[in-house]
């Protein structure tokens, strides 16, 4: 078993020994200063250009995902924990999962809604890993979440097209 998926199964560390309960179990403040983790929480079949200790995505570990439903709640856990952090909430619909501005947007959505901001591409990173690891649903209503926001005026301000034409082509 990789170590990625001995990580994702709570059975192992990153690079620096921290296990994935750990790295949820952080505060908004260790999340936003701290930078090789969240290759990760979500890895990617690309390789990072930021964290040389980042994991590889083999196709064997993607298949192992889509097999194991254990492995998806953990990531689904991830990206919850992720959304806390940018002020944002999951709900569902019916059937359909909605993503909005949850109770502490105030206090977070400023921090990361801004010009330039490194948590875009963090985003990035989230709506590929999401995608590719079986959590497709979730990767679309972040989308459409954040492409709501990019009309809303702080959202104009603060998203370039660029950025969200990267985040259109994470979510494939």
């Amino acid at each position: 078993m990789s170590r990625l998926i001995e990580f994702y199964a709570g059975r192992g560390g990153d690079h620096r020994g921290r296990t994935l309960a750990e790295i949820q179990g952080w505060d908004d403040r260790a999340l936003e200063f701290t930078h090789d983790y969240i290759q990760w929480l979500f890895p990617t079949a690309r390789r990072s250009a930021f964290n040389p200790y980042a994991p590889e995505l083999p196709a064997a570990d993607i298949a192992e995902f889509h097999a194991r439903e254990d492995l998806r709640a953990n990531l689904r856990a991830s990206f919850l924990r992720m959304l806390a952090f940018y002020g944002l909430a999951l709900d569902r619909d019916g059937a359909k999962l909605k993503i909005a501005r949850g109770p502490n947007w105030e206090d977070r959505g400023p921090k990361w809604l801004r010009l330039g901001d490194h948590n875009h591409l963090r985003i990035t990173r989230i709506l590929d890993s999401l995608c590719t690891l079986g959590l497709k649903d979730e990767a679309r209503a972040f989308l459409a979440a954040l492409l709501e926001l990019a009309e809303s005026d702080e959202g104009r301000a603060a998203l370039e097209p660029v950025t969200l034409d990267f985040w259109r082509r994470a979510e494939k």
